[in-house]
């Protein structure tokens, strides 16, 4: 059995470490050993957040070493650049091209880098970057907050998983009120890389 190893990275309010969650269980499901380790900064304000998943026949240790993440799921481009260090030269990343400005940058401390600056780093790191941008989508469906389903709905299409259980965890983990929508989100964000759509 292969050993994957993920990074998820955002902001706090993004639903970083729901999607651990769903990622890990996914994993389990799959038959995998999985765990995890969640890494909080200042997440109630905004701050950032890591979540390290692990896939494997039998694994040790939640943490993923530095150069040894496969795939990053990445909820914000700022904190994607943050998380390159822990890339695999040969992994893959999904990012969202929505940016949540710092409260340095706001407050003029510091500069926000260009979306250009971003995939140049990103393309260094990894050997495929998939931009998508997931809250234009998740607002057009009414509700910004399902941005992080769209994203694993799109992050799912990458891996030898069946795709029912990526649904089915998804959606035990949702409100109840809300199944429909983020059933319908994730459908989308397979969508957009099964097709080509993303930007």
């Amino acid at each position: 059995m292969k050993k994957i190893d993920f990074l998820v990275a955002g902001v706090g309010g993004q639903g970083t470490i729901l999607a651990s969650d769903i990622l890990a269980e996914v994993g389990m499901r799959a038959g995998y050993d999985a765990k995890k380790s969640d890494v909080l900064g200042l997440a109630i304000r905004g701050g950032s957040v890591l979540s390290h998943v692990r896939w494997g026949q039998s694994v040790a240790s939640p943490v993923v070493r530095r150069g040894q993440v496969d795939f990053m799921l990445a909820f914000e481009p700022l904190e994607a650049m943050r998380g390159v260090e822990l890339m695999n030269p040969a992994g893959i990343i999904v990012c969202n091209t929505k940016p949540i400005v710092p409260i340095s940058v706001g407050s003029g401390n510091a500069v926000y880098p260009s979306m250009l600056e971003v995939k140049r780093v990103l393309s260094s790191a990894a050997r495929i970057v998939h931009y998508i941008d997931a809250t234009k989508e998740a607002v057009e469906m009414g509700n910004p907050k399902v941005a992080n389903v769209i994203m694993l709905g799109g992050f799912s299409a990458l891996l030898d998983i069946d795709p029912d259980i990526w649904e089915s965890v998804v959606l035990e983990r949702v409100p109840s009120k809300l199944v429909d929508l983020n059933r319908r989100a994730f459908r989308a964000g397979c969508s957009l890389i099964k097709e080509g759509k993303m930007i």
